[in-house]
């Protein structure tokens, strides 16, 4: 049976790379999306019309606008829903704590009402890996402990998975969580610091490298989150939680080399202190996605960060 399948977030960077996805497969999909302006509206603009041109159409709408929401997926009779719709960023949380709760928690809590009131759809939303917090052991696994935040956006997505796994025992409907770690690109965001880092070396501006360049981060191209997103999707768990990531933490003044050889260009670098809300290094245990999902990303930081420098010259 085809499936109808509502991508909420659908103009943001993996939004727009699994409707695209999605769609060419054979599904019906259905794109979501209030455009704001946490960054530029204009790439949102952009990433939507690609997906307007292969004939997915496209809702502005709000996923605190219940009534909205709900007309739409009553409209489209969907039967899943991708849930990627969120206020992001960690630094951004210490300016406006208020974004966070409205749209990734009353917002939500929309998303697993219209759920409850339809039991026969099939939920998968992204959390992200900043659950994981202060948490020193790694690698990180969906079987740690949780309770430790760093961030109130860490917070806000560990509230999701225990507003997820609480509708689920209450009122039976399907819920699956991904933790994304450090998705990147063709099509990214602008507040990710590959983008800033490229952005800045090829304009001539000093970049800030943080604790004075001494983390680590799990970096996971967009095409192998897609491939776990999909296969979440199709597994149409109960109740789960994945971890999707490279399993190859990288040193940030590694990943920076990378970086400059692939804009070839040399960095000018400000060397700040750690900021508040950030961790010291992120990395994914995987077992159990590769058991349950068959999640193997492929792509190293040499052949990604490449292919988003020439998306970023081309796009600009």
């Amino acid at each position: 049976m085809k499936k109808r399948i509502l991508v909420t977030g659908a103009a943001g960077f993996i939004g727009c790379h699994l409707a695209r996805f999605l769609h060419k497969r054979g599904d019906y999909v259905v794109g979501y999306d209030n455009f704001n302006d946490y960054y530029s509206p204009q790439l949102k603009e952009s990433r939507a019309k690609q997906l307007q041109d292969l004939g997915i159409e496209v809702h502005l709408g709000d996923i605190c606008n219940e009534k909205l929401l709900n007309d739409v997926v009553e409209k489209h009779e969907i039967t899943h829903i991708a849930h990627l719709a969120a206020q992001p960023g960690v630094r951004y949380s210490l300016i406006n704590p208020q974004a966070y709760v409205k749209s990734n928690i009353e917002g939500f809590l929309n998303i697993l009402e219209l759920c409850r009131n339809r039991p026969t759809i099939k939920l998968t939303y992204a959390s992200s890996s900043s659950v994981y917090g202060l948490n020193d052991k790694t690698p990180f696994s969906e079987s740690d402990r949780t309770d430790n935040q760093a961030s109130l956006y860490g917070a806000t997505k560990k509230s999701n998975e225990q507003f997820a796994s609480t509708y689920h025992h209450l009122f039976g409907i399907s819920v699956t969580g991904l933790r994304y770690f450090t998705v990147y690109g063709p099509w990214g965001r602008p507040d990710m610091a590959y983008y800033s880092f490229v952005e800045a070396i090829l304009e001539g501006r000093p970049i800030e490298v943080y604790n004075h360049g001494k983390l680590k981060r799990d970096f996971t191209y967009i095409d192998d989150i897609i491939d776990g997103t999909v296969a979440a999707i199709d597994l149409e768990a109960d109740c789960e939680v994945f971890n999707l990531g490279n399993h190859r933490p990288v040193k940030l003044m590694d990943f920076l080399r990378i970086v400059e050889d692939s804009v070839g260009k040399k960095a000018k670098m400000e060397f700040l202190p750690m900021q508040p809300g950030d961790v010291f290094e992120t990395y994914a245990d995987i077992a159990h996605s590769q058991e349950k999902l068959g999640f193997f990303p492929k792509t190293t930081l040499e052949e990604g960060i490449p292919k988003f420098v020439e998306w970023y010259k081309q796009y600009l």
